[in-house]
């Protein structure tokens, strides 16, 4: 679902989700109180009241009567999970055909990292064209790309 089309109240939870994942909140703490959002946000306290329900149901926060609502301990965990499954279901098909119909390939994109650094995605092996061979990076070994079908670094 683009932004744009998206409601309030969604984009205000997915502001509040990055602020988590990017480590501005971390587990065990205090969110702004509905109203303080609110006025940061210039939205309705009503749609932060909204936004912050989403977090409750799913008990990514804590909710202390009187004190506010707080980061639960596993909430970073579960919320790189649902944005990596996001990610791979609804964002990465259409990056991928958009990088397929421009000639774009990972290389152009990310440089010589891709040929220096370990990469992994969800402990599975990355598979990277590379002009006739394939770079292969398998997570459990740090140091182990595979090109045409031979093993390097152990």
């Amino acid at each position: 679902m683009k932004t744009e089309s998206k409601p309030v109240y969604l984009k205000l939870r997915d502001e509040i989700a990055a602020a988590i994942l990017d480590g501005r909140f971390s587990e065990g703490d205090l969110l702004p109180s509905v109203r303080a959002f609110a006025a940061q946000q210039g939205a309705n306290p009503l749609t932060v009241a909204k936004a912050y329900q989403l977090f409750q149901d799913s008990g990514l926060v804590d909710v202390k009567r009187g004190v506010g609502l707080f980061v639960a301990q596993d909430a970073v965990e579960r919320l790189r999970k649902t944005e990596r499954d996001h990610f791979i279901k609804n964002v990465w098909p259409e990056v991928r055909d958009q990088m397929r119909r421009a000639g774009i390939t990972p290389i152009m994109c990310c440089g010589e990292s891709l040929q220096t650094e370990p990469f992994a995605f969800d402990d599975q092996p990355f598979v990277v064209p590379v002009g006739q061979q394939i770079m292969q990076h398998r997570p459990e070994r740090r140091r182990g790309f595979v090109n045409s079908g031979e093993r390097s670094g152990s």
